[in-house]
């Protein structure tokens, strides 16, 4: 239990989606964590398990803290129990990163991953690696490579906004039974072209500015 030093998760994502059903779901299993199981998000009951001090984490997509954020009863006192708030599957905007700060007093830790990659970039956990920065998704984690790159295929610079590639053992090896497009979204040194437009500071902490592609992210899901 959350009491005896074990974390404990509020799972309210959906589990056909790749941030539920790979990244919490996995992330607790391999954890040998606790779960709290919700089969549809609701605001009010969530809030409601996060101040019973029985959970330390919660996971969920930016549309789900701007609805916490509309109950009057997410407080401090309410979160003061909880180890970990997290965000990811589409970009976080910084009103939502603030407001959320000062109602809860906790910072969430935003971080960015594909259905194609899962996990690539988070922003600090620990505060001697790092600030939490509203509107950023953090650094590469260890082991990816992320690069920014021009339409021609040559690198971009610092601060230089250009598409998104990355390369590490989790990307996945190419699309299934279709071999025209994995060879159309990998370059030719074995760079998988994420489809997001974004650049990388000096700290190497990297900023998702849009899509490339035509796509609307809305609550998460890709349409």
């Amino acid at each position: 239990s959350a009491a005896d030093g074990g974390d404990v998760l509020i799972h309210a994502l959906p589990i056909f989606h790749v941030h539920g059903l790979f990244v919490a779901s996995h992330g607790a299993l391999l954890n040998g964590s606790k779960m709290i199981w919700f089969s549809k998000f609701d605001p009010k009951a969530t809030v409601e398990r996060i101040a019973s001090g029985d959970a330390t984490v919660f996971m969920g997509v930016p549309t789900l803290y701007v609805r916490l954020l509309a109950e009057p009863s997410l407080t401090k006192d309410a979160c003061a129990r909880m180890r970990l708030f997290v965000a990811g599957s589409a970009p976080l905007l910084p009103d939502t990163f603030y407001d959320w700060q000062t109602r809860t007093g906790h910072t969430i830790v935003e971080r960015y991953g594909m259905s194609e990659t899962v996990m690539l970039t988070s922003n600090a956990y620990r505060l001697k690696d790092g600030l939490r920065t509203a509107g950023t998704v953090g650094k590469a984690l260890p082991g990816v490579s992320v690069r920014i790159c021009n339409d021609d295929g040559t690198p971009a610079g610092v601060d230089e906004i250009g598409g998104i590639q990355v390369r590490g053992p989790n990307v996945f090896e190419g699309y299934w039974r279709m071999p025209e497009k994995t060879a159309e979204e990998f370059t030719a040194d074995g760079w998988f072209k994420t489809g997001d437009v974004g650049k990388i500071d000096e700290q190497g902490v990297v900023t998702i500015v849009g899509r490339s592609k035509d796509l609307i992210i809305t609550g998460g899901y890709n349409v």
